[in-house]
């Protein structure tokens, strides 16, 4: 019989002199492919006497101020014969009384990986107050919501440096529109349509591309992954993953994702919020009189007729309601006596307004007119108006107060929360996790079994009884997304009977009713099918755009769930719109050579046969036209899952009394011999009462 030790918060606690405790281990379970986290036990006793009141604080007393806090888990660690045997947490469940005293104390001891349980709780993806380290360039500047910081990273891979470290294109805008419909006619030019032909003529029938206010912001994956682990003091947590998996560097499977900033359907806003964004008006076209002298957008008042100074009112009329603010700004140019100063504020007016501005009295001052609002506003007539008798004037018309905003991740990622995120990112990749030296290893499935070493048990075994089971408790397991949402994926399954990137695998038994359930293993990210986009006009060869649509079946904009995808750099001229006006109408277009395409197939690797997918099914890649192997099941769930659903496979139950050399030391990935017969390891589950260890095991292959 082993001697069981139990301390917490490096407390030694008391056990139950004839208390069965149990411990189970498992790492993936032929009964619930899904799991990702290991090692669990199930609730167990302790007696409520001085050493475990103290420990616990007479939990059973809630008068007590400042108690033991049963809403969190607190270390432990486990000891066989005073040697380390497990470290993990504990979770009070509860105390029993008797005769209204305290008679026993459960608690539950989970195995190490609850930790990050433990230390990301219920955080979600916008409490990584990091990632707004990347809200600005590599210059400093703040990245906007506007046609030129859209266009930029739209056509440009772009590096981002936060303390020290380079962070390879971190921050992209692919080619994924909210609502407009894209396509490409190169023999037809319609007013403020989505075809990608560029056109060099001017006017309205020319003014057609996709609008920057359609195109969203999108940040890697590994990104996310490097904020989750930063210090505690920088929003993170502090922890640790291996470079099994998690590495910059040689992991194409993962290092290309990204998540698209798209926390609400259609275009994007500042967090939901509603703030004052000032722009300075430009664009004066209307010049009269011979006093005044308008230079980008600035007066210069410059002197005349002895008076030293000029009444100037400004005239602001529109049909808008929303409030605004006018400001007119003296800069004292070009030696200015006095500091850049607001001569004239307005306050909060609305409608059409004249405005009648001070007597400045500077000579050789330069002024600008910015206004304020919280909404896009259109002005019909912004006018400057010298009263002198030469009646001198600069007038604007039709001018926008547009409303740009800076990019702040946070407010703009999606709502998951981050443990979800990483347990969704462990099941599309088959990722098991545990702690190992303050390391929080994540690998591939496969590659943990790979690391393994063989027991021999067969003397330890308890010969009296054993079992032979079918290993097989499902009939089929469906490997998909929960977010089939959107237009085209749900287009695909109309077509084809079939949810797009779906696999539904029972090993190719199509005449063969298997029994047992049906289990569902998705993952629950949106899964886009993207489109790469023909000439109308002349359908072959394809053009070099590819595209996503985030509408649903009704052509509507679409939130749905959090959205992934593989980026790269194309090489295609697309008529790019950098302007519109009040009512989203194109009025000015540029094209532009290159662009971030959306993929489910990782282009930036040079050969197709080497591209990883993000289809669990082998789908007709979109760009290429032909079908990709490299599935997730195939590359990270085929081998254990095949091996379940094979004929001669059993899920065979033995019981031992295992030395304390094998029990302290073997892991999860070790497989044990019986007989000569080499088997992985399903689940140990040992009482340490009586030195028993219950064990399922799975043929090794």
């Amino acid at each position: 019989m082993q001697k069981l030790q139990l301390y917490i918060e490096g407390q030694r606690v008391t056990l139950f002199k004839d208390e069965s405790v149990t411990v189970t281990d498992t790492i993936k379970n032929a009964k619930d492919v899904s799991k990702v986290f290991t090692e669990f036990s199930r609730t167990f006793s302790l007696p409520a006497d001085k050493v475990n009141n103290k420990i616990f604080k007479h939990y059973y007393n809630n008068e007590i101020v400042n108690g033991f806090d049963a809403r969190v888990r607190v270390p432990a660690i486990i000891e066989l014969n005073s040697l380390p045997w497990r470290q993990g947490y504990v979770k009070l469940e509860g105390v029993d009384l008797a005769n209204n005293n305290a008679n026993r104390y459960k608690i539950t001891f989970f195995g190490n990986t609850i930790s990050l349980k433990n230390l990301i709780g219920d955080d979600q993806l916008t409490d990584l107050t990091w990632l707004n380290n990347f809200n600005t360039k590599e210059n400093g500047d703040q990245i906007i919501y506007n046609e030129v910081d859209i266009e930029e990273y739209l056509t440009t891979e772009l590096d981002k440096t936060v303390d020290s470290v380079t962070y390879s294109k971190p921050i992209q805008v692919p080619l994924v529109t909210h609502t407009q419909r894209l396509y490409y006619n190169a023999a037809q030019n319609l007013e403020d349509s989505g075809n990608l032909h560029y056109h060099t003529g001017g006017g309205n029938p020319f003014d057609h591309g996709v609008k920057w206010n359609e195109l969203k912001y999108s940040i890697t994956l590994d990104t996310i992954i490097q904020a989750i682990q930063r210090p505690v003091t920088e929003g993170g947590y502090g922890i640790t993953f291996s470079n099994d998996f998690f590495n910059n560097t040689n992991n194409p499977a993962f290092n290309n994702l990204s998540l698209w900033l798209h926390r609400i359907k259609g275009q994007a806003t500042n967090g939901g919020q509603e703030f004052n964004t000032s722009e300075q008006v430009s664009g004066w076209i209307d010049f009269q009189g011979i006093l005044t002298n308008m230079t980008n957008s600035v007066l210069g008042v410059f002197g005349g007729g002895g008076t030293g100074f000029r009444i100037l009112d400004l005239e602001t009329l529109s049909g808008e309601t929303y409030s605004y603010e006018v400001f007119v700004i003296n800069s004292n140019y070009p030696n200015p006596p006095l500091p850049i100063q607001s001569i004239y504020q307005s306050g909060n007016v609305t409608g059409n307004k004249s405005f009648t501005l001070p007597q400045t009295g500077f000579l050789n001052s330069q002024y600008t007119v910015v206004i304020t609002s919280t909404k896009e506003i259109l002005f019909d007539i912004v006018r400057w108006r010298d009263t002198n008798p030469f009646g001198t004037s600069y007038t604007l018309t039709n001018w926008i107060k547009t409303i740009e905003f800076g990019l702040v991740v946070t407010q703009q990622l999606p709502k998951m929360g981050v443990l979800s995120f990483l347990t969704e990112i462990f099941k599309m990749f088959n990722l098991v996790t545990y702690l190992e030296n303050d390391i929080v290893v994540v690998k591939k499935l496969d590659e943990f079994y790979s690391t393994g070493v063989s027991y021999d048990v067969t003397k330890y075994l308890d010969v009296s009884k054993s079992q032979s089971n079918v290993a097989l408790p499902f009939r089929r397991i469906n490997f998909g997304y929960k977010g089939l949402g959107t237009f085209l994926a749900k287009q695909h399954d109309q077509l084809f009977n079939q949810e797009w990137g779906k696999i539904e695998y029972n090993q190719g038994n199509t005449g063969i009713e298997f029994s047992g359930e049906i289990y569902d293993y998705s993952t629950a990210f949106e899964h886009f099918k993207f489109e790469r986009i023909i000439d109308i006009n002349n359908p072959n060869p394809p053009t070099d755009i590819q595209w996503g649509w985030c509408v649903d079946d009704n052509k509507e904009s679409f939130i749905g769930k959090p959205i992934i995808f593989y980026t790269t750099l194309k090489t295609a001229a697309i008529s790019f719109v950098d302007e519109v006006d009040i009512d989203n109408v194109a009025i000015s277009k540029k094209s532009i050579a290159t662009y971030i395409a959306p993929c489910n197939s990782n282009m930036n690797v040079a050969l197709f046969a080497d591209q990883p997918s993000i289809n669990f099914n082998a789908e007709i890649d979109e760009w290429t036209g032909l079908v990709n192997p490299n599935t997730l099941f195939l590359d990270y769930h085929s081998n254990y899952i095949s091996d379940i659903f094979k004929k001669s496979n059993r899920l065979t139950k033995v019981t031992a009394y295992l030395p304390m050399r094998i029990l302290l030391n073997y892991n999860l990935a070790d497989r044990f011999i019986i007989h000569d017969q080499q088997y992985k390891i399903n689940s140990i589950t040992t009482n340490f009462k009586t030195g028993k260890s219950d064990i399922e095991l799975l043929n090794d292959f």
